[in-house]
């Protein structure tokens, strides 16, 4: 099969095209500033382009990732599938749980809610489109080797690597849902090549708490993690992944038994960094 993935250079982007690669597919990844001279089919599309840690200070970049150059490609591309990745940060604030992909949704239009509200846009946009093959899979925390320090477990492990103090910034009652690079990539070439429904959640389905996580990093790293006084209670609801486990017969890896790998990788990454 052809694919075409946008956004193919980031951290799930990338893994996701050397996935595709290694089962025999043809994978274009075109540049970010070369999207406008565009002219050929595009096979299977998977839009990857999004901001994280910085949609709070860069809210024009934020709408034009997720939104404008989305409604851009879609109107003037060929293809013959699309998947948009959006997140399960849409369930922030839905009192009940599981989070399932059809729940009414709360989205307050303050800094912190523009990158829902701008996610939410998007997949409205996709699915807006009717009669072509176009689909949404909301990620959780997405956690794996070469993971960027912009993210909650990046950051933790890009202060081990240097030897920095182990602090989170929230409150030990939080808990967030991680998901295994590895899963998500396998589960988004299956949605892509013909899921049966047009959102899903891509999941393990289990909320880890930051007291749990913080006892399990200490006892693979041998390091002393500390909480910050005062900080914010911030959790998600818990993520239904009932539709991606009867669909494709989902087994969700677990984080807690994959830390001491990744805490093994970040440090030979960063010895062989240090010593070229």
């Amino acid at each position: 099969m052809k694919f075409t993935v946008f956004g193919g250079h980031g951290f799930i982007g990338s893994a996701l095209c050397d996935h595709l690669r290694r089962q025999g597919h043809e994978v274009f990844v075109p540049a970010r500033d070369a999207t406008d001279a565009i002219d050929r089919e595009l096979g299977h599309v998977i839009y990857a382009i999004g901001l994280t840690a910085d949609f709070r200070t860069r809210p024009f970049d934020t709408v034009n990732a997720h939104v404008c150059l989305l409604v851009r490609l879609l109107r003037t591309t060929l293809f013959d599938s699309w998947l948009y990745l959006s997140s399960t940060r849409v369930y922030a604030g839905q009192a009940t749980e599981p989070a399932c992909e059809d729940a009414p949704l709360t989205v307050v239009p303050d800094a912190d809610g523009i990158y829902n509200l701008s996610k939410l846009t998007g997949e409205a946009v996709c699915l807006t489109q009717i009669s072509r093959p176009v689909r949404v899979a909301r990620l959780a925390n997405v956690y794996g080797s070469g993971q960027t320090k912009e993210t909650f477990l990046g950051s933790l492990l890009d202060d081990m690597m240097h030897g920095r103090e182990l602090l989170i910034r929230e409150a030990p009652t939080s808990s967030k849902d991680y998901v295994a690079l590895e899963d998500v990539c396998w589960l988004l070439e299956r949605i892509a090549l013909g899921g049966n429904h047009r959102i899903y959640n891509v999941a393990s389905g289990v909320q880890v708490g930051h007291a749990e996580f913080a006892r399990v990093l200490a006892e693979k790293s041998s390091r002393i993690i500390t909480f910050s006084d005062g900080v914010p209670h911030r959790s998600m609801p818990r993520i239904d992944i009932a539709r991606i486990t009867s669909e494709f017969g989902f087994c969700p890896r677990q984080l807690s038994d994959e830390l001491e790998h990744l805490i093994a990788h970040s440090l030979s990454r960063h010895t062989r960094i240090k010593h070229p």
